[in-house]
């Protein structure tokens, strides 16, 4: 029944029916609490780009993507229209994000797991840890961190940043069992260094990291498929969340509110909503958002209490899949 379609530009008929074809299923729908007019899915079209991380900037109606191959930061509209934010010859893979919308600023976890060809090299590959700031409005770079420095000698990689109310940054490093905690002078020092904490050989530990308002972060251990509690003022005295649900390859989050939390878990391909009810003791899947098998990874709040996921097809670049892919989809998450 093409014929029968409205006479929509190629390309935007496209964008179409990619969406269509990547509607993604969601059970437990009970989520009542979604903006109307927003869109499923915004898909964009960039050849190789394999983005990791996904922010939402409500001022200027964009989400903001990273790139493992490019390391340059990506803005893309919800017409698909992608544009260059920023770049810098210190990004070399850009992984995590998170916007700091107090301080315009936008913060970027640096890694090179060895995908940007252009910029990889021996001394950074799997060596490189770094925290990036840029102005949010024009893409001047702030400042630049060199995390690794703190522990040279090992294995590093820079992948998810929360913010606590000071400012403070912390960064997760998924092959070093370590915390970096960023001061916004740009400081920084090892909040949280434990062999529990520790990857498996040629995988990844930590990752996905969020902050708490009552004073403690929530962080993913994806090896583990568990999420620890680490306190602000005794991050020794960290402990493992409670919980019955598996959630191996967890990776990015995003706290709904202060009882609810998002869980992309990339190896699933899916997104858990836990909730607690004794802060963060313990924890229960009260929903479940399954994406295609196009390794989802980190989420972008926007209106409400709407998310977003970004589909990031690392797979396929692990998997060297040539050609690469060319469109990748950030899709709005319905429990």
């Amino acid at each position: 029944m093409l014929a029968s379609l409205p006479a929509f530009p190629v390309r935007t008929l496209a964008a179409l029916l990619l969406t269509a074809l990547l509607a993604p299923a969601c059970s437990n729908d009970d989520d009542d609490t979604a903006s109307p007019g927003l869109p499923d899915a915004v898909a964009f079209t960039q050849a190789g780009l394999y983005p990791e991380g996904v922010q939402y900037d409500a001022t200027d109606n964009r989400f903001f993507v990273s790139s493992q191959t490019r390391g340059a930061i990506g803005q893309v509209k919800d017409d698909g229209t992608y544009a260059q934010f920023a770049d810098d010859a210190v990004l070399v893979s850009t992984i995590g994000m998170r916007l700091d919308e107090g301080r315009n600023r936008l913060l970027v976890a640096v890694s090179d797991p060895g995908y940007n060809t252009a910029r990889t090299s021996t001394a950074t590959q799997r060596k490189l840890a770094g925290l990036a700031s840029f102005n949010r409005a024009n893409g001047q770079r702030l400042s630049y961190t060199d995390l690794g420095a703190l522990r040279p000698g090992q294995n590093h990689f820079a992948n998810d940043i929360a913010v606590d109310a000071q400012g403070n940054a912390y960064v997760t490093d998924s092959f070093s069992p370590i915390i970096y905690k960023v001061d916004v002078q740009g400081v920084a020092t090892i909040f949280l260094e434990n062999a529990q904490l520790a990857a498996p050989a040629g995988g990844f530990g930590l990752n996905g990291i969020v902050y708490h308002p009552d004073g403690y972060l929530l962080v993913a251990k994806s090896n583990e498929g568990v999420l620890f509690k680490v306190p602000l003022t005794n991050p020794t005295a960290f402990s493992k969340v409670a919980s019955a649900q598996n959630l191996m390859g967890a990776d990015g989050l995003l706290l709904q509110d202060n009882n609810t939390l998002q869980v992309v878990t990339n190896a699933q391909a899916k997104v858990y909503r836990l909730t607690s009810a004794d802060a963060w003791a313990t924890a229960t899947v009260s929903g479940t958002f399954t994406t295609p098998p196009q390794y989802p990874t980190t989420l972008a709040r926007r209106e409400g209490a709407d998310s977003y996921v970004l589909y990031s097809n690392l797979n396929a670049l692990q998997a060297n899949q040539n050609p690469p892919v060319s469109v990748f989809t950030i899709a709005r998450v319905k429990f």
